[in-house]
């Protein structure tokens, strides 16, 4: 057994160029591998807000040591710490939890494990070095950023929930919170995390004797969400520890009352996992309720929209039929188009992940 998962641990092993270690492999023969490959696996979620002295050597040690492991995901060093989504053989997921121990700077990580997983939410291995771990806009240095708000377990978050006037604040983007939420949150009209920061403390700024529940994905949001708004003069913030991953992990260990409704968006081939069995949200193009985000099919575009399976069908995985008609063309007559379109805005949203404005589609 450990041979046979040596062999396919093999198969996603990175090449080394310039001594910087990536992966070079076509995505698609990736995806391909990982569909075909039986080894099981967790789906692992972790971050910590510490000091790293040299991002770049602690990403290239990483890289080697996490890809002998065979782990596959998606991972963000910075000098202010590190933000990781992956997944792990699960004959490994123990060596892995002793090598973070071995490492002052990640040992007795706090470690959330997926709600639904099929081990194939990661195809490659790709750790990247930023100015940041969470894209936030915010100048660190004008706040104190390890002054959090205060961090609550999932029934202490419930019982919170239920005090009366308590203000509860959903620190994820639009496209996250319209397939699911918390009974009564505020969820902000935003499509970034720097531009819910201000517009909360905007929003709330008479409310600052109030008490506050911040809540995100796995809790990383939250925790400079917590400190920016504790600069701002709120006094009561609290966070819900370890997000709503773990929330759900609670809830189901202890038999609590879930509050969550509908769908936990995540950021791997997944797109979402099932927290409760509520679909809140409706298909973009037919206004169906659905809540599964798919990528339009067309590369140029890749729009994340939400599209229940009828629409999937009859837009071959598309968001408009300008797309559809885009990929039934030839290979090269796509990529001449792609190159045309470069500089152009006038096709739909191709250079985000923003929600579209698709109108519906009889």
């Amino acid at each position: 057994m450990a041979a046979n998962i040596t062999m396919k641990i093999l198969l996603f092993l990175p090449k080394i160029k310039n001594m910087f270690l990536f992966n070079r492999v076509n995505r698609d023969e990736l995806k391909i591998r990982i569909q075909e490959d039986n080894t099981p696996r967790k789906t692992v979620s972790f971050y910590r807000y510490v000091i790293i002295k040299n991002a770049q050597l602690t990403r290239d040690k990483l890289f080697f040591d996490f890809a002998q492991l065979g782990m596959l995901g998606r991972i963000y060093i910075a000098n202010e710490g590190i933000n990781a989504q992956f997944s792990v053989p699960e004959e490994n997921y123990q060596s892995l939890i002793d090598y973070l121990n071995s490492d002052e700077r990640f040992k007795n990580m706090p470690l959330k494990i997926a709600v639904e997983d099929d081990g194939k939410s990661f195809y490659k291995l790709v750790i990247k070095v930023r100015k940041k771990i969470v894209a936030d806009g915010l100048d660190d240095g004008e706040f104190d950023v390890t002054n959090v708000g205060k961090h609550l377990t999932a029934k202490e978050f419930n019982e919170a929930m239920s005090m009366p006037n308590t203000i509860v604040v959903d620190m994820r983007n639009q496209y996250e919170s319209e397939i699911g939420h918390f009974e009564g949150a505020i969820t902000p009209d935003v499509d970034t995390f720097r531009e819910e920061l201000p517009l909360v403390v905007d929003q709330l700024s008479s409310k600052k004797e109030t008490k506050i529940l911040l809540y995100c994905t796995g809790g990383v949001r939250c925790e400079k969400a917590s400190a920016y708004m504790k600069h701002h003069g709120f006094t009561d913030v609290n966070q819900l520890h370890g997000g709503i991953i773990d929330y759900a992990k609670q809830v189901k260990e202890q038999g609590l009352e879930n509050k969550f409704i509908g769908k936990n968006f995540v950021f791997d081939e997944r797109l979402g996992e099932t927290i409760s069995g509520d679909i809140i949200s409706k298909c973009h193009q037919c206004g169906n309720p659905s809540d599964t985000h798919t990528n339009c099919a067309n590369a140029e575009c890749h729009l994340l929209f939400i599209q229940c399976e009828s629409c999937k069908e009859k837009m071959k995985n598309c968001c408009s039929y300008r797309c559809v008609s885009i990929i039934e063309l030839p290979i090269e007559e796509q990529r001449k188009l792609r190159k045309e379109h470069s500089n152009k805005d006038d096709l739909q949203l191709y250079k985000s992940r923003l929600r579209p404005k698709i109108g519906l589609i009889n």
